[in-house]
């Protein structure tokens, strides 16, 4: 079984190999545009680095078929710097202060050097794609990963979209339409970050299907239990404070009671859900009426119910390689606390 220091080592190569990407592009002059860059990815020694889900999913996923993971590590670089710049801008739209137990980019340095930073990440990003060329991987094979990590990024946009428009307007959102804006905001990189890994190992569309199917499912598993976080987390644990009821998110618990809860309850709750700075009063009754409603439960259902799709897609992938599995399973178990 795949142990703790193993996957550190995973997660330390990773970062070795963002290291490698950001001291080639540096110089002197923008010395401190990679010092913010270094801050937000938690590579300065100045804070948490995160968990890097992403790329250690990718990682894991190719050396589950090809025995070894080193040459896959710009494809991991490459996820995690286009994850991170993805958290920089919403930090900033979402006005979050906080991140990962310290003061987010934007709180630091201010909105316009955040925002180009992240853009910084997102460059860096695709030069890092860059690097597979030099490991011995054909033109065509970087070509199609490039391709797919440009339509996931678009697809990350469109649903980072429908998730503010839902904050901004107080007309209501269904589960489907929720199910739809998770899939693109946060399914498709967890499913592409694991399909690329699975790209670079083989080229059996069988096995990679299965793959981004295992992915698709837990990336919707890991945002359900996000959902519960952002309004019953332990903010010790999560870095951040539980504050999608104050920041009026149409999350699968808000939506779900919106459509269950009884007329005096749903007044309520829509009421809560508009105001612009609800109290803490407020708050604790919104939570009231989701636990009276089932909605916790429900999402914690729905949340468990993926988690299990997602070993069964793995378990038909066809990779007989036992341990690799249950490196992956290990992942899935730590990663979904819902």
């Amino acid at each position: 079984m795949l142990t703790t220091v193993d996957l550190d080592l995973l997660i330390t190569d990773t970062e070795r190999e963002i290291l490698r990407v950001i001291e080639t592009a540096e110089d002197d002059r923008t010395a401190d545009l990679y010092r913010m860059v270094r801050y937000h990815l938690g590579l300065d020694h100045s804070g948490s680095r995160g968990k890097r889900i992403r790329p250690l999913l990718g990682l894991l996923a190719y050396q589950s078929i090809a025995g070894e993971h080193q040459r896959a590590l710009p494809g991991a670089a490459a996820v995690e710097l286009g994850h991170n710049f993805s958290l920089v801008h919403d930090d900033i739209e979402d006005r979050d202060t906080e991140r990962r137990h310290r003061p987010t980019l934007w709180s630091v340095y201010g909105v316009a050097q955040a925002i180009n930073t992240g853009d910084t990440l997102f460059t860096l990003s695709r030069i890092a794609l860059h690097r597979l060329s030099g490991l011995g991987f054909s033109d065509a094979r970087v070509l199609a990963l490039m391709r797919l990590y440009d339509e996931t990024c678009l697809a990350l946009c469109e649903g980072q979209f429908m998730d503010i428009w839902t904050s901004e307007h107080d007309a209501p959102a269904s589960v489907d339409y929720y199910f739809d804006m998770i899939g693109r905001k946060t399914a498709a990189l967890i499913a592409a970050s694991i399909k690329a890994g699975a790209m670079l190992a083989t080229e059996d569309e069988r096995v990679i299907d299965a793959y981004h199917s295992f992915g698709w499912a837990l990336g919707l598993a890991f945002q359900l239990n996000d959902d519960l976080l952002g309004i019953w987390g332990d903010e010790q644990a999560t870095g951040k404070a539980p504050s999608d009821i104050a920041k009026r998110k149409k999350t699968l618990p808000i939506i779900y009671a919106l459509e269950h809860a009884g007329p005096e309850d749903q007044e309520a709750l829509a009421a809560i859900v508009k105001r612009t700075e609800p109290t803490a009063a407020d708050i604790a009754s919104a939570r009231a009426i989701l636990e009276r409603t089932g909605a916790r439960d429900y999402t914690r259902q729905r949340a468990r119910s993926y988690r299990d799709e997602a070993v069964e897609h793995l378990e038909r992938s066809g990779i007989i390689d036992g341990e690799a599995m249950e490196r992956l399973r290990l992942v899935v178990s730590s990663a979904i606390s819902a």
